[in-house]
Parts: C-alpha cells; structure tokens; sequence
C-alpha cells in the first residue's frame, strides 16, 4: 500500500524542523511506534483469537493479562511475526 501525497503532506504540515520529523521524540518515532503498537495488537488479536475486552477471553485460560511501560534507550525493532488479515 502506498502512502498518498495528501496524507504525507497533511502529516509533515506542523513540522518545521527537521529534529521534529527525525529527532527524539519526532514525528517518525510516534509514526513507527503507532504502526507498531497495531501490528503487535492485530497478531495478538489473531492468537487469541477475540479481540481486546471481549467476554470470550475471561477465564479462558489464554487471557490477556495487562501490559506495562517500557522505555529503552535506544528503539530496536525485531518482528518475527506474521501479518494477519
């Protein structure tokens, strides 16, 4: 799938600088971090199989059992799932 121009161009809009799109906590790391927050999600969704909230998972025995916040220092990325859907 590919971005549109609109899209990109609605996105970068705020931005003036350069460590706004690319810097710390820049528009690129919230991007990456969404995009993978919802894969992560969706496969988590699709080996439960019922989705977050849903009565189906309580007491199943493979439940949700809650997250924590992590923060590293530097953002490494290794999936070794699939997509689904």
């Amino acid at each position: 799938m590919a971005l549109g121009a609109d899209l990109i161009d609605k996105l970068l809009a705020e931005y003036k600088k350069p460590e706004e799109i690319i810097g710390e906590n820049g528009l690129l790391k919230q991007l990456t971090k969404a995009l993978l927050e919802r894969a992560m999600a969706a496969e988590l969704k699709d080996h439960l199989g019922y989705e977050k909230h849903d009565p189906a998972g309580h007491n199943s025995g493979n439940s949700r059992n809650g997250k924590s916040r992590k923060k590293d220092k530097q953002m490494q990325v290794v999936w070794t799932g699939h997509w689904s859907g």
